[in-house]
């Protein structure tokens, strides 16, 4: 059977291309190795990380936070298999509601995985060990990302873990070493930490959460430290001894020097992802990589061989699933003959810790770089009346505008929420709103909101309630 479009993998990415090009039209299928659909983003990443961070949040919540709002509930007791079941219902509907899309637009899928077998067609091999050789006009590549590994670390899955298998520990580890303070690290650290762990993150860097602007970054390590989260900066780990009960990790300072030994139950490497393009052909088919194994693709996703395009994170750019759905809806448009488009300069990026870290846009560090003059706007959720009123006060909102246009280019938030209030930043921005659109914009009272309104009347030195 021939195609219109062929997409090699069905997470976010491929999913909405596949969905988004049988709207246009085309007669579409996916290939994906999986047993379900949705990627990793869906059954390993975005939603059950999210589904964990929610109900050890409500753990901790019941067992500090309730008391004080006058409801006595007892000492909360962990029921982990209870909680991972919580999680893979997530997962489970998830994932189903993926499957329900692909049909309701017509779309077929083949399981198994998928290899480029020449121009305008693809080879799938069964689990079964069987190829067959689909034939389309054009092919989508969206394979994803694999997890990063360290060197002289070898992961076994069960003491020394990646974040797959983090998501998945069959009991709380007493002493969790986490390698990496990336978004993944601080998200599961602060699932294990909030269910009874004692929390080490090693981090390379002399930062947490790098690419992020440096005073969210600050923020944000001082009020996970309050937490209990210890951090140890400007470190390596070396190397694990994992022949005793107990997990030994050699950690020395990441510019040379003596190196110490610390103790763990469980290590989760976390120090970032690749792309995932082993076994498709690339090579063969004449598709050009970058030197970090990118596919290398032009403004309008195509690759360096016709009929050929890629998107999300197996091309540059940030590993983010809501990337990748914007350039899936993007290059289906664009093999549909129609204008599609992203624009990589708002993307908003979330950490779904505790508080919430989310931000869209230049950050100080990079406008100080390129030369740009800015004005800052900030306002702290101490003076939010809701923030108040929920005992939430941690966190700031920070606004970075153009200080001869007023433009908006970066806006940051910690705080609770966070990850929702960006999205209001983020369309102020793709509608080139001004600090003083946002402020003059009326925002309904009490919410967590106002500070964003009120940072935006901060740029020019006249907020109202700090």
């Amino acid at each position: 059977m021939s195609y219109d479009l062929i997409v090699i993998g069905t997470g976010p990415g491929g999913y909405v291309c596949a969905i988004r090009a049988a709207q246009l039209g085309m007669k579409v299928t996916v290939v994906e190795k999986r047993a379900t659909h949705g990627g990793t983003c869906l059954n390993v990443g975005c939603i059950p990380s999210k589904a964990l961070l929610h109900a050890s949040e409500m753990f901790e919540e019941a067992g500090h936070s309730f008391a004080k709002m006058g409801i006595g509930v007892g000492t909360p007791k962990l029921d982990l298999p209870a909680l991972l079941k919580f999680k893979d219902e997530a997962v489970d509907g998830n994932v189903k509601g993926v499957d329900y899309l692909l049909k309701k637009n017509k779309i077929d899928s083949v399981r198994g995985t998928g290899k480029i077998a020449g121009p305008g067609k693809v080879e799938v091999k069964g689990a079964d060990g069987k190829t067959q050789v689909l034939e389309t006009k054009s092919i989508v590549i969206a394979t994803g990302s694999d997890v990063a590994k360290l060197r002289g670390v070898d992961t076994d899955g069960k003491r020394i873990v990646t974040s797959d298998e983090a998501i998945a520990l069959p009991k709380v580890p007493g002493k969790l070493l986490v390698v990496g303070a990336g978004v993944i690290g601080l998200e599961l650290g602060s699932v294990w930490r909030r269910l009874g762990a004692q929390v080490t993150v090693v981090e390379f860097l002399d930062r947490i959460l790098p690419g992020m602007d440096n005073e969210v970054a600050r923020q944000s390590q001082r009020l996970l430290e309050k937490q209990g989260i210890v951090f140890k900066l400007g470190s390596k780990v070396t190397g694990v001894n994992s022949s005793g009960a107990t997990l030994k990790a050699s950690v020395e300072p990441a510019k040379g020097g003596a190196a110490e030994t610390l103790d763990a139950d469980v290590v989760l490497v976390a120090i970032g992802r690749v792309p995932f393009t082993e076994g498709l052909g690339l090579d063969e088919a004449g598709v050009k990589k970058d030197n970090r194994g990118r596919v290398v693709t032009d403004a309008h996703f195509a690759t360096s061989v016709p009929g050929i395009y890629a998107i999300g994170d197996v091309i540059a750019g940030p590993m983010l699933a809501h990337k990748a759905e914007d350039e899936g809806m993007a290059a289906a448009e664009i093999i549909a003959g129609k204008a599609g488009h992203v624009n990589y300069d708002v993307i908003p990026a979330v950490v779904y810790t505790f508080p919430e870290i989310a931000s869209v846009g230049k950050g100080e560090e990079e406008l100080k770089e390129a030369g740009v003059a800015y004005n800052v706007g900030k306002f702290p959720f101490t003076a939010n009346g809701r923030a108040k009123a929920n005992q939430q006060t941690d966190g700031f909102v920070k606004i970075l505008a153009d200080a001869k246009t007023d433009r908006v280019l970066g806006v940051h938030i910690v705080g609770s929420d966070a990850g929702n209030m960006i999205a209001e930043a983020a369309i102020a921005m793709e509608f080139g709103a001004s600090s003083e659109d946002i402020a003059r914009t009326c925002h309904a009272h009490p919410t967590l909101p106002e500070a964003v309104k009120e940072a935006a009347l901060a740029v020019a030195k006249r907020a109202i309630h700090f």
